[in-house]
């Protein structure tokens, strides 16, 4: 009698043999499932992560144009306000009529016109006669003696200008002595 060796069984007849009616085998992705469904993942992951990247690129390009152009054009209204009053002077110096009435007049309007553009863009004036100097307003060229309390600007000698308050220019000043 020859000996015959058992052969191992299928997937088929294992799966057949653990398998009842009425029960489901649980079966496990294969590795190469796996390996493909990672690869997918990876692949929509990358794929997000270059979309947020030329996004964060594009917003940081129009940022930096938006800025330029802001930088440029910032003094555009200013500027064709402006234009108004050049053209005033322009016209007094073009008068024919010579008379200082005249040209008195034609500077007066101008200076209005000039002041009306300052107010409409919060240009204001310092003009601190009389005011405690404030070194963050005031430039002093020197101290004089004088009957007004010590520090106190007792003559102006070029107004100051500010900005919506902030210094675009000091007044140059005068301020009074300490008594000895």
């Amino acid at each position: 009698m020859s000996q015959q060796e058992p052969t191992p069984p299928s997937a088929d007849t294992e799966n057949n043999a653990t398998q009842q009616p009425g029960h489901e085998v649980e079966t496990m992705p294969s590795l190469e499932e796996l390996l493909k469904e990672a690869e997918r993942q990876a692949r929509e992951h990358y794929d997000a992560w270059m979309y947020a990247k030329a996004e964060a690129e594009n917003i940081r390009r129009r940022a930096h144009e938006d800025t330029d152009k802001a930088r440029k054009f910032a003094l555009e209204k200013f500027s064709g306000e402006l234009l108004a009053v050049k053209d005033s002077l322009e016209a007094a110096l073009g008068v024919e009529t010579s008379d200082i009435a005249s040209y008195k007049n034609g500077v007066e309007l101008t200076h209005k016109q000039l002041a009306s553009v300052f107010e409409k863009f919060s240009i204001a004036e310092v003009h601190p006669l009389g005011e405690k100097f404030d070194p963050h307003k005031h430039q002093a060229i020197s101290m004089v003696e004088a009957e007004a309390e010590p520090n106190t600007v007792v003559q102006v000698l070029q107004k100051g200008y500010t900005l919506h308050e902030r210094v675009l220019r000091p007044a140059l000043v005068m301020v009074a002595k300490p008594k000895n």
